[in-house]
This record gives C-alpha cells, structure tokens and sequence, in this order.
C-alpha cells in the first residue's frame, strides 16, 4: 500500500503533468526547455568569464559554479546506488511527451544542474542570480510536465544541489591555490 507522501507526490505530480497534451505550443515549449534548459544556463555561466568589474571574485564564482554542478551530479550517482525509483510515465502518474529514460527517477539530475547554478549565484550575489532561480524553477517544472520526474524527484535534487553548494562554498575559497591560478587564464 502507498504511503501518504507517495499518494500526495503522485497526486501534486499528476496535477502538473494533466496540462500536457492540452496544448501544442506549450507542450513544444515545455519539451524544449527540458531538452535545452540546462545547457543554456551552463553557457549563460560560461559566458561571464570575460564579465564584470571584480574578475577575480565573478570567475571564482563561476569555478564554485561549475565545482557544485559536478559534485551535485556525483551526489546524485551515488544516491542511485541505493534508490532505484521508477519514473512516474512507469507507474502510471504520467503521459510522457518525450522518449522514455533508462535511469532511475530519483533524483533529478536536471534540477541539480539547474539549482547548483542558482544556488550558487544566490551564494556569491552573483549577476543573473533572479534569472538562474527563474530558470531552475522553469527547467524542473517542464520535467514534471514533460513527465520524467515525480515533484519529489524535483526537491531531491534541488537539496542535492544545495548540500553542493554548501560544500564547495565552506571548502572552495577564493584564496585556495587552484582559484588564484585558474582564475587568471584569459
């Protein structure tokens, strides 16, 4: 028998995903910001490395970025090793609008993406940071639309992407050798 937070997971997730199909144009909209979100927002992070007045402080940013994005996306592959969900489309919760995953559901490896970024630029009162929350938001809700992932898959990554951001922050200084030197390229 389910349990209460499964039913209400399912029934918050199905909720999402019941506008899809409604609408051609939203459901292409949807399918593309899944697809492409989070490459969009590695460029857009990309893209400051030749940006601000502090160059030293924005790259350190950018390379604490890029640090919690992987470590987020590690967390995530060990995670798997123990939790072996199936995606909602499986169980039934979802009509999927795209080719169905191999991998697990839980967590979501877009929403660690998408948040590590913005967690990040939140941590760092990096520019753009409004934008990234924005984007993160966006990109995990087209994931439920879409209907890859459970909402609950959505909040485990996000707080996979925070303990990330956590991390590299409290370990990760400005002052760390492997900042002063790779922040000087270019």
């Amino acid at each position: 028998m389910p349990s209460a937070l499964w039913i209400v997971d399912a029934a918050i997730t199905h909720l999402i995903n019941s506008f899809s199909g409604q609408n051609g144009m939203l459901d292409a909209a949807m399918t593309l910001i899944s697809n492409i979100g989070v490459p969009l927002a590695v460029l857009a992070v990309a893209g400051q490395w030749w940006t601000g007045i502090d160059r030293s402080r924005t790259r350190h940013m950018l390379l604490s970025t890029g640090l919690a994005f992987v470590l987020g996306l590690g967390i995530n592959q060990l995670v798997l090793l123990f939790v072996q969900r199936s995606r909602p489309y499986v169980e039934g919760v979802t009509q999927l609008l795209m080719a169905p995953s191999a991998d697990p559901s839980f967590p979501s490896d877009h929403a660690t993406a998408a948040f590590a970024i913005a967690f990040t630029f939140l941590a760092y009162r990096g520019r753009g940071r409004w934008v990234f929350v924005f984007a993160a938001m966006l990109i995990s809700i087209s994931r439920i639309y879409i209907g890859t992932h459970y909402v609950s898959d959505i909040a485990g990554g996000a707080l996979t992407a925070l303990a990330a951001v956590l991390v590299v922050k409290l370990l990760f200084q400005q002052t760390n050798l492997l900042s002063r030197v790779v922040t000087k390229i270019l």
